[in-house]
């Protein structure tokens, strides 16, 4: 069995404990929970590298289309705005909006790896886009910049990451899959994609990324779910 299947197998059944502390919306968890979910957090955190990459795997292994599962919180599937555009700010020093056609013009890679979802299921896809990387040294970051902010247009979901996991090289701002530009279900015109976290971390059809010294929630965190969540 590879460390990272058995790494992986122990995170899910780590973050299981989370996710059973997080199962009522009306009361937060605490004592032993709290305890054992920012334990699970720290223990993470240390097994995370910002050099180990997932496998990129073969286009014989893509899970079809209509068998890769989609969400949203919206009542009903979010469909882009008209004026939709990508705002970018936070402690940067040159706070940027970007249309689809400028980011479509930035330095852009793809990649084929395993999704996971804190469900248990898993799947295959093709993404690209341009890294957050990329978009991070365009509006240069404080030095204080510990976090990063997404939010989107789903009904205001939301969430947040570690500086590390968002500058990762195979973190993405994604506007295409499979070979074809985004469809709605998956998060048109741009989600935000990586191997190194669990799916509910990756926000689709982005509105704002911002960077930030202070750790905050997100949807499905503030109600509980692991806020570090890596895959």
């Amino acid at each position: 069995m590879s460390d990272l299947l058995t790494r992986r197998r122990f995170l899910i059944s780590a973050g299981a404990v989370s996710l059973l502390a997080g199962c009522n919306g009306v009361h937060p968890i605490s004592g032993f929970l709290r305890g054992m979910q920012e334990w699970n957090q720290k223990f993470q955190e240390l097994l995370f590298s910002p050099r180990r990459l997932a496998p990129e795997l073969p286009p014989s292994a893509t899970t079809p289309e209509a068998a890769f599962p989609s969400y949203f919180i919206s009542d009903s599937m979010p469909l882009i705005p008209d004026d939709w555009s990508l705002k970018v700010g936070g402690m940067v020093a040159r706070p940027m909006v970007f249309s689809l056609d400028q980011l479509l013009r930035l330095p852009h890679t793809e990649m084929r790896v395993q999704h996971h979802c804190v469900e248990g299921w898993s799947a295959v896809a093709s993404w690209y886009g341009v890294r957050l990387r990329e978009i991070a040294a365009l509006v240069g970051l404080s030095p204080d910049v510990k976090y990063v902010e997404f939010r989107s247009f789903d009904s205001n979901y939301w969430s947040s990451w570690d500086l590390a996991s968002a500058m990762h090289p195979q973190t993405l701002l994604a506007y295409g899959m499979n070979g074809h530009p985004l469809y709605s279900d998956h998060g048109a015109p741009l989600r935000l994609y990586s191997a190194v976290k669990l799916g509910y971390k990756m926000v689709k059809y982005l509105t704002e990324v911002n960077f930030l010294p202070i750790q905050t929630g997100g949807y499905w965190e503030n109600q509980g779910y692991e806020w570090f969540a890596g895959a």
